[in-house]
């Protein structure tokens, strides 16, 4: 049997069909069941890693199939969809230790980045083998990169806390990465948890787990990302959004090695190393009394600060021709390079979202480009950036400076622009920004207060 076996679980013979095969186009083995009753025997009977369920099973209502199926085997991961759920239902499910409660009809690709995840986290959750860890490889020709790369590699096996600051889309979790795989703990769990992305109630549960019946909906002991990161690297990306009293708890993990589970009696050891990561100005969120000024000491033992891809504009074409040669591959295309005006044309664009964006914008031209190279009009740049008087030629002062004067009016306007693209929808809008719907929510609710001074 598979080892990236997934069980699917729907009423719907319609949905159930086009998810099995939509799994299985990706190169997983499926089985579907339609009701909770014989989804509880194929669990007692086949050996599968994850289960995905919709909320509304027949036979066994969503909470008493997730306990029964737990009880036969902890190690099951669970993903839920549902047409109609409450908010209630979501909460309840994923502080039981669900991975995710999705809303039908479900985006693919989040799917696909949930099921990545399960099967390429190294095993620890259920005993299996360690899979062999991919090498992060970051591409630069930038002489401040190429520092930044020295110093992680220098610090990359002590055990000190590593602080990694820049703007979204510049590459602090690949950095992150960089720093866990050349160190001692290579072969052990990196285990990420964006602090952005859960509300407070949640991310407490996530990171230091809870034991059977520490709250309503906690049917089994669900062990935390501290746990499973285990001898290996935990990620706090996005660190300024944790509420403030989980940074006290933070703190004191840090400091004496435990946590301490929510319900839990005694605490437990744990040997980890912290990178934490942030796309905010931290002390100005420390003169706001939004975070703590001794939490910040501690991480910042290692400081690494990434400069934003328009003040290393020479990285432009190096990353462009990695990403042809990336998705070439993918896309079965045969691009070569991009002519002397369409370089000359990126240069110039001030690259708001950074590499994320450029990335973007090069599979884009990629796809739109009918020979070898990419032409101008294949980029399909925002005219109105260069317009409004703010390239790259314009932007002084080093990059703690850069969110100021013009380019906050350029921020707003890409965050406006984006909502449109997305008739309004903030998730979509922040996955396309390459911030949390937090991060987005905190701006939009900023420009809100400052109309209101008007």
């Amino acid at each position: 049997m598979s080892s990236q076996h997934i069980l699917v679980v729907d009423e719907s013979h319609k949905d159930r069909t086009a998810l099995s095969k939509t799994l299985q186009d990706w190169g997983y083995h499926v089985t579907t069941v339609s009701d909770g009753y014989l989804a509880l025997k194929k669990v007692k009977s086949e050996s599968c890693r994850l289960v995905i369920a919709s909320f509304e099973t027949r036979g066994l209502t969503g909470p008493e199939f997730f306990e029964q199926a737990k009880s036969e085997n902890e190690s099951l991961e669970f993903l839920f969809l549902s047409a109609d759920a409450s908010v209630e239902d979501a909460v309840e499910m994923i502080k039981a230790g669900a991975l995710d409660f999705l809303v039908k009809p479900v985006d693919p690709a989040q799917i696909r980045l949930i099921v990545k995840n399960v099967f390429e986290s190294n095993g620890h959750r259920n005993g299996t083998a360690p899979q062999k860890q991919k090498t992060t490889r970051i591409v630069t020709g930038d002489s401040a990169m190429k520092r930044l790369l020295d110093l992680a590699r220098q610090v990359s096996d002590s055990k000190a806390s590593v602080l990694i600051q820049g703007e979204s889309g510049t590459g602090k979790e690949l950095f992150a990465r960089f720093v866990h795989e050349n160190s001692r703990r290579r072969n052990r769990p990196f285990v990420a948890v964006n602090c952005g992305a859960l509300p407070e109630s949640l991310l407490e549960s996530e990171l230091f787990g809870h034991e059977k019946g520490a709250f309503t909906g906690a049917v089994s002991r669900k062990p935390g990302k501290f746990e499973m990161a285990d001898g290996g690297t935990l990620l706090l990306d996005e660190i300024t959004e944790m509420a403030f009293h989980l940074q006290s708890k933070l703190l004191r993990v840090l400091q004496e090695n435990e946590i301490d589970r929510v319900g839990g009696l005694r605490p437990i050891p744990i040997d980890i190393r912290v990178i934490a990561t942030t796309n905010r100005d931290i002390k100005e969120a420390i003169e706001k009394k939004a975070f703590r000024a001794d939490l910040f000491y501690r991480l910042n033992v290692i400081p690494i600060k990434i400069p934003a891809l328009r003040f290393r504009k020479g990285d432009i074409p190096i990353l462009v021709q990695h990403f042809i040669k990336k998705y070439n591959e993918i896309d079965r295309r045969n691009v070569k390079s991009l002519t002397n005006e369409a370089t000359e044309k990126l240069t110039r664009f001030p690259f708001y979202g950074n590499v994320r964006e450029l990335e973007n914008i090069t599979e884009r031209a990629i796809l739109l480009s009918d020979g070898e190279q990419i032409q101008p009009q294949d980029l399909l740049l925002d005219e109105g950036f260069e317009q409004d008087g703010v390239g790259t030629e314009d932007v002084q002062g080093p990059p703690s400076e850069m969110m100021t004067g013009p380019l906050k009016t350029v921020e707003k306007k890409l965050i406006f622009q984006t909502l449109d693209q997305t008739n309004g929808n903030r998730t979509h809008a922040a996955k396309m920004l390459g911030i949390s719907v937090r991060t987005l929510r905190n701006k939009l609710n900023e420009y809100r207060e400052k109309m209101d001074d008007l």
